[in-house]
């Protein structure tokens, strides 16, 4: 990878890392409490390649096809699926991925339960729809209760915490009930079923910074590191 976008790539990570670190300090933790996960679906695997080198190993795709594709190229990285899995590419997915986020409804739980049982237990997180859009998916937090009673049936996945995308807004802070409500399904479903669920995943480029103040230990950020990278690297 040309020099500007590996110079680029760096400068933005150590900006992002110190923004993390001070909503994080806010909050009353420690930046390295966060992991920060690349989103690489606007940029090539030798874009993504470079951030491994530079210290960023958690990389995530949307689409389970550009995933499998990424993970051949880059084997070192730790690969997220943040995107809707079918139950038709689980065979093919999760030997590919450290983390699932985007576990979205009971049919896709009983389809990785059935997965894990024959391998080993599959790390997913349970995506929850807390900004209630028709356009996104998740279980309705209205739901969690009775989620929580199916929980315990489910040998195969190794339930790790829970993930949501908050609607966009021009001013970051409207986004802080949508966080606030997941870390407060995290409490619930703790009490419920006796899972440590130590992770929220939440957070995204424009309002990653109000996710951390609100608990997030995981962010997935793209635009904010990738931004006209890729037309950088056409012009280098």
């Amino acid at each position: 990878m040309p020099g500007p976008v590996r110079d680029l790539l760096q400068q933005r990570l150590t900006e992002v890392r110190g923004r993390i670190e001070a909503a994080a300090r806010r909050s009353g933790r420690a930046g390295g409490e966060i992991t920060i996960v690349a989103v690489t679906k606007s940029v090539t695997a030798a874009t993504a390649a470079c951030l491994p080198e530079l210290g960023l190993f958690d990389l995530g795709e949307n689409r389970p096809q550009e995933l499998w594709k990424k993970a051949a190229a880059i084997p070192q990285a730790r690969w997220h699926l943040i995107g809707h899995l079918q139950r038709n590419k689980i065979e093919r997915t999760v030997p590919r991925v450290a983390l699932i986020h985007s576990v979205d409804s009971l049919r896709l739980l009983a389809a990785l339960d059935e997965f894990g049982r024959r391998t080993q237990p599959v790390p997913i997180l349970l995506q929850f729809n807390c900004s209630r859009e028709s356009s996104k998916q998740g279980f309705p937090p209205e739901e969690a209760d009775i989620l929580a009673e199916q929980l315990p049936h489910y040998p195969g996945l190794n339930i790790l915490g829970l993930m949501t995308m908050a609607a966009w807004q021009s001013n970051p802070q409207d986004t802080r009930p949508v966080f606030a409500e997941l870390r407060q399904l995290r409490e619930r479903l703790r009490q419920r079923t006796g899972l440590s669920l130590p992770h929220l995943s939440m957070g995204m480029s424009h309002d990653f910074e109000v996710a951390v103040e609100e608990g997030a230990t995981m962010v997935r950020l793209g635009s904010v590191l990738f931004a006209g990278l890729e037309a950088t690297s056409a012009e280098s």
